[in-house]
């Protein structure tokens, strides 16, 4: 490992000039901060709209052959007034100038989705005198994943240990050399690229909040803070919707074993969360880990007698999800039944097509769908060792009078996700973190 940290600063932590300083201030604390990575402002106490959002706006208009001068200038006036509340001598009216007549002239939507990254790059480098470089230079994408042997290849060869840049988030270029994005709040992969190409000794994640959670603060009031994880709980965090990082953002850190710090920008001194390789600890603290979890599900039940002992009738209802584009979340079975969920929204306006296609491929007796479905993981490496999780969780849920309609535990006993009703998923949440705090 090099004696590198490499620093992520999200939207938030990038709004405007004030922030900015904020930011030099950490950066400056710490000489082991060399590369830092950050995104398009975001909101702020007086900014209503993100930037990118502002941006794909503009896009939707310029494409259509609406004007979008309105849109745009918010823009403009959001990083003149950074340049200027910081005493800039970044050209970056020209930038914008350039920006706004490739939009005028169709410029595809990755292009313009990531301007507001770029342009807060050339501030940022500009204001910490750091060297900016493209991230169009550094990281590889195609289909919104990253191809992160290249990236790093590229990166060794763009960047060495001694030397102190800005690379922007979010973007970079694919195998056909335009611009591509990662999916929103990809710059949390950005960030996690750049350390595993200078194999950083630590990737620090800035953001508005001080770490994770046990639940969403949004549903519990004030959780108690996650101090630790491991890289497999935070995957199925992140996965299952808890905010704050990007689930791709693991990946090219896992094998190096780098670990990630998420700190709060506007609270620098709070101990945030530290995430590390899975077999880093040595002891088991607490039991759950964490509680996330997503509405909007539908749960498709086939039926069919003996379905469960007929050759290859799994392969053939996965692939009529594939062919339809409906991403399977999780499945259960029986000897009769197999049930799938899959998000409401891939599914809307598919369902009797679905239904039929699976009828006369799979000869099944019946198909039915229950939409209202939300998703809850209960995680932590703790439940593994610990007796009766499952039981304690569910009696909480039905203490609360709360009726679970779906149950699946992976092979690892890493976590227990479970399905309940739309509207009983508050309710379900505060149920189960109010009892972990018993276990």
């Amino acid at each position: 490992m090099n004696n590198i940290v490499v620093c992520k600063f999200g939207g938030s932590s990038l709004s405007d000039a004030e922030q900015f300083r904020k930011v030099k201030a950490i950066i400056d604390g710490n000489e082991e901060r060399k590369i830092v990575v950050p995104s398009a402002p975001g909101k702020g106490k007086k900014e209503k709209h993100k930037v990118t959002d502002l941006l794909l706006m503009s896009h939707q208009l310029g494409i259509h052959k609406l004007n979008f001068d309105e849109v745009f200038n918010i823009v403009k006036k959001r990083f003149i007034s950074i340049k200027e509340g910081l005493g800039l001598n970044t050209d970056i009216e020209t930038e914008l100038d350039i920006i706004y007549e490739n939009i005028k002239k169709g410029a595809e939507q990755a292009y313009c989705a990531s301007r507001g990254e770029y342009l807060n790059g050339l501030l940022l480098s500009d204001y910490l005198g750091y060297r900016f470089v493209d991230a169009t230079e550094v990281i590889c994408i195609n289909e919104e994943k990253p191809d992160v042997e290249t990236s790093c290849e590229w990166i060794r060869s763009k960047i060495s240990v001694e030397d102190k840049v800005v690379v922007p988030g979010y973007y970079g270029v694919n195998n056909e050399g335009k611009i591509a994005t990662f999916s929103r709040g990809g710059s949390d992969v950005t960030g996690a690229i750049m350390a595993a190409g200078v194999e950083a000794k630590l990737y620090e994640n800035w953001t508005d909040v001080s770490g994770f959670m046990i639940a969403d603060p949004k549903v519990v009031s004030e959780p108690k803070p996650i101090n630790s994880l491991s890289y497999k709980e935070l995957r199925e965090l992140s996965y299952m919707g808890a905010p704050v990082l990007h689930e791709d953002a693991v990946f090219p850190l896992k094998s190096l074993r780098i670990p990630i710090q998420i700190l709060n920008t506007n609270c620098p001194e709070d101990r945030g969360t530290l995430i590390i390789s899975d077999d880093s600890f040595e002891t088991v603290g607490r039991v759950i880990t964490g509680i996330a979890g997503k509405k909007d599900f539908t749960a498709i039940y086939v039926e069919k007698l003996f379905l469960a002992e007929e050759e290859g009738m799994f392969r053939k209802l996965v692939s009529i999800f594939e062919t339809n584009k409906i991403k399977i979340e999780h499945m259960a079975t029986s000897i009769d039944t197999i049930s799938f969920v899959v998000p409401t929204q891939q599914i809307e306006g598919k369902e009797k097509k679905i239904a039929e296609e699976i009828s006369i491929y799979c000869g099944t007796d019946n198909v039915e769908f229950s939409k209202g479905l939300a998703v809850i993981a209960v995680v932590g490496r703790g439940m593994v060792n610990t007796k009766g999780t499952s039981a304690i969780i569910f009696k909480a849920l039905a203490m609360a009078g709360i009726n679970i309609r779906m149950i699946s535990q992976g092979s690892s006993e890493l976590n227990i996700v479970i399905g309940v009703k739309n509207e009983d998923f508050e309710g379900a949440i505060k149920a189960i973190y109010n009892q972990s705090k018993e276990m």
